[in-house]
């Protein structure tokens, strides 16, 4: 069954121009074919086509869950742009899938891009979204810098993930299973060492995402798929 994302349900039941387009004139749906919509806050609705035009496509909703697919933690990732962006939405797309609730772009000292098309980022959320049967889609934060990003953000968990040789634990052994967790993930030349002793004076706790040096898309992939896993078992 065919999957739309209808932002701002409760305003009507008609499927934006882009899904509309995608409805009727690639997948032909007709009169009565049988859809599903998500909201991108936790509804996930069974509905039906009762006016199939290419702008506005009309359904009518027949079944209604809410909260679809609520986790009982919640997931934020800051994480620096890459200088190929291409590798930055490979991490939007793969985190989104996995399962996250926030991700915020984070300038840092030895960051090697520093802006971001916001607009691309997200439309690549909602197709990951949409593609893994997401209800829930993850907040896409603008453009931060790091000092901000820790003045700005909270959670009952915070982490940042580096490279320098000290006393770190294994990410997997810190998450607390069911809680807020903040994970900080560098550039391609890490965080620079007065930001992780600036992270570490407020609150965050340094931590290593295991023996390989991973790249930043990497890291912050490996990061989100080990909140999943700790929060499933």
């Amino acid at each position: 069954m065919a999957l739309f994302y209808v932002p701002n349900l409760s305003s009507g039941s008609v499927l934006p121009e882009e899904e509309s387009q995608h409805a009727v004139k690639v997948l032909r749906l007709q009169v009565g074919a049988e859809i599903s919509v998500v909201d991108g806050i936790g509804g996930f609705y069974k509905a039906r086509i009762t006016n199939p035009h290419p702008k506005h496509c009309g359904f009518e909703i027949t079944e209604t869950l809410k909260c679809f697919g609520k986790r009982d933690y919640k997931l934020h990732i800051a994480i620096a742009p890459t200088k190929n962006i291409e590798r930055l939405e490979w991490f939007i797309e793969k985190a989104t899938e996995i399962g996250i609730d926030e991700i915020t772009p984070i300038i840092c000292r030895f960051s090697e891009r520093k802006i971001v098309k916001e607009e691309r980022l997200e439309k690549i959320v909602v197709s990951a979204a949409k593609q893994s049967l997401k209800a829930y889609f993850p907040k896409l934060n603008p453009l931060s810098t790091f000092d901000d990003l820790l003045k700005k953000h909270e959670a009952s968990q915070k982490f940042i993930a580096h490279c320098y040789e000290e006393n770190k634990r294994l990410l997997q052994t810190e998450i607390t299973k069911s809680s807020d967790v903040l994970i900080l993930i560098g550039p391609e030349g890490d965080f620079s060492k007065e930001e992780v002793q600036k992270a570490i004076s407020m609150g965050f706790e340094p931590v290593s995402l295991g023996e390989s040096r991973l790249r930043t898309e990497t890291a912050g992939v490996v990061a989100c798929h080990t909140a999943a896993i700790i929060n499933q078992f």
